[in-house]
């Protein structure tokens, strides 16, 4: 493994995972999500062009077809290592993204196939999110964000694009969790407030965390 590896595919994944809520990427979008500073993330998108990992154009960044490739290996690999410590290894799903992240570039072919053989091939990460299979293939449910939904419609939430761990016990305290019907009962002028009934339970929600939820009717 070349010494910058794991920093190309950190940068891979992130664009991944950030394409599928708005595309394209954007640098200043990148930054955020790396909590890197714009000229250092710019400097390293151009090492990833030379690479032909990435293109670039007005509008945003994009995978190319190789850096997708590598992008989608380094999310399975992720995505079972969290698996493998909320299911084998009993950590909460709010303490495994960071732990993941180190395990990602570390795990052989032959240990990750293991790994998916002793969790039996898990379909989604504890957040909700698919993982791919061993050829790559991502199996997405067709789903809106809570933040669409219409006062007096309801929802089963697939999955929660967060991966700070103060957030997802927030999340967690409240019940929002993959697997958990939730009510939209109002929404308050402007839209920056939602009030949602999860379990029995009515919650004041801001937009920001309204807009992390992926929910199907």
């Amino acid at each position: 493994m070349e010494a910058d590896t794991p920093r190309i595919e950190k940068y891979l994944e992130s664009i991944f995972k950030l394409q599928q809520i708005q595309h394209p990427v954007t640098v200043s979008r990148l930054a955020v999500h790396l909590k890197l500073y714009i000229p250092s993330v710019s400097e390293m998108v151009k090492k990833l062009i030379n690479k032909g990992l990435v293109s670039q154009t007005k509008k945003g960044i994009f995978l190319t077809e190789k850096g997708n490739s590598i992008a989608i290996k380094v999310i399975r690999r992720h995505r079972l290592s969290e698996r493998l410590l909320t299911d084998i290894l009993g950590f909460k799903w709010d303490e495994v993204h960071e732990k993941a992240c180190k395990l990602e570039h570390a795990i052989s072919p032959q240990v990750e196939e293991r790994i998916a053989k002793i969790l039996e091939n898990p379909k989604t990460c504890p957040h909700g999110h698919p993982i791919p299979d061993k050829n790559g293939a991502i199996t997405e449910e067709k789903v809106m964000l809570l933040s669409e939904l219409k006062a007096y419609e309801e929802g089963i939430i697939v999955s929660v694009f967060e991966e700070d761990s103060k957030m997802l016990q927030y999340f967690s305290s409240l019940g929002l969790i993959p697997g958990t019907t939730v009510r939209l009962e109002e929404i308050a002028p402007l839209g920056s407030v939602f009030v949602v009934r999860v379990s029995g339970s009515q919650h004041d929600v801001g937009k920001e965390v309204a807009s992390k939820i992926h929910i199907k009717k």
